[in-house]
């Protein structure tokens, strides 16, 4: 299978247009538009898709980050944070047009989050990290873009994938979490390509 994108090539960076925050200290909000995303070569048995988005850089402590005289250490462990889980995705669409399954950022999260026809779409990880904020606090489902901390001292790695599943419909409800989505795919995965992107919004970062 192959995965790309019009918006950016394979290990490149994602443009700030598709990314939750954008260069400021505090971080300023960005457009937040789910990218273009076109698959191809899928097995001829494909009955669904799988899509996931998955940062694997993100600090294991918070206790630097974002903090003004500070930097998150490059060998600091780091952390999956979830930015799109998407199943059940008919075996027809293999396109999706940029900002099509998010064209902004929707304070308290999307609940019904666009996507193709018999769609769900899980929880991001927003959820947890706005949990204590008044103004956004939610449930975060479908797509939020990077926003990684403006102080940290790697660059980020954003892993698109699409999965070719043999089965139709994995038993899901919308804002399931990723080991729900990982236990319902066990033994059903076809074939998978992915997407790799980076981000940044630390000139300093390396």
């Amino acid at each position: 299978m192959q995965l790309q994108s019009d918006n950016f090539q394979h290990t490149h960076p994602i443009p700030t247009r598709n990314a939750f925050g954008k260069p400021g200290k505090p971080v300023e909000l960005s457009d937040n538009l789910s990218p273009h995303l076109l698959w191809t070569d899928a097995p001829n048995d494909t009955r669904s898709f799988v899509l996931t988005c998955i940062d694997t850089d993100v600090p294991s402590r918070g206790d630097d980050v974002n903090k003004e005289g500070r930097t998150v250490p490059a060998d600091l462990p780091r952390v999956e944070f979830v930015h799109w889980l998407m199943a059940n995705i008919p075996p027809e669409c293999g396109e999706l047009g940029e900002g099509a399954c998010c064209d902004g950022i929707t304070p308290r999260g999307k609940r019904e989050p666009f996507g193709p026809p018999g769609s769900v779409q899980g929880k991001n990880d927003y959820t947890g990290w706005f949990a204590g904020d008044a103004e956004m606090a939610g449930d975060y489902l479908g797509y939020d873009g990077p926003c990684p901390p403006w102080n940290d001292s790697i660059v980020h790695h954003y892993h698109f994938r699409i999965h070719a599943l043999d089965v139709a419909e994995l038993d899901l409800h919308p804002g399931f979490d990723l080991a729900e989505l990982r236990a319902a795919m066990a033994g059903h995965v076809l074939a998978e390509a992915e997407l790799l992107g980076t981000y940044t919004i630390n000139p300093a970062a390396a």
